[in-house]
């Protein structure tokens, strides 16, 4: 599928309370390539493959189901260097979802907001609740695909 993302993400200064409440989903990915983008995914019992362009609010993104045979296959590939995740989904003013990713393993206790959006427009006028913190949209450090150089086998 292919797909235009326009997100901003932003750190957090609070973490909102009774987030077990909200649905959320246990993530795992890794990296096959970093400069362009090619990560796959298990979140809960579904798995990708997702390449993506580059940019940084706004790029192109394509995901692909993969089976777990092949996920398992394309895992050995990222030699041991994955990204594990908790994401819950938060409502927000009837028409965002706030997608709050709470990292696990050497990037704790990390949290990262993303919210998207149908245009560059509207994400430029979006307003983040009080709760967030730092704007991180245009900062590659916080790209996961930048974290995973810094997550230990």
């Amino acid at each position: 599928m292919k797909d235009m993302e326009i997100e901003r993400k932003f750190l957090l200064k609070q973490v909102p309370a009774n987030l077990e409440q909200y649905p959320h989903s246990k993530i795992e990915q890794g990296y096959l390539c970093t400069n362009p983008v090619v990560r796959i995914r298990r979140q809960d019992s579904e798995y990708f493959l997702t390449y993506k362009g580059g940019g940084m609010m706004a790029r192109m993104e394509y995901n692909l189901p993969l089976t777990l045979e092949s996920y398992l296959h394309l895992k050995e590939k990222t030699d041991g260097i994955l990204i594990t995740k908790t994401r819950y989904r938060l409502p927000y003013q009837d028409k965002h979802t706030i997608e709050l990713d709470v990292f696990e393993g050497s990037l704790a206790p990390l949290l990262l907001a993303e919210v998207e959006f149908e245009s560059e427009e509207e994400a430029n006028a979006f307003t983040p609740p009080q709760w967030f913190g730092e704007d991180v949209t245009y900062s590659s450090k916080y790209h996961n695909s930048v974290m995973s150089a810094t997550v230990l086998a």
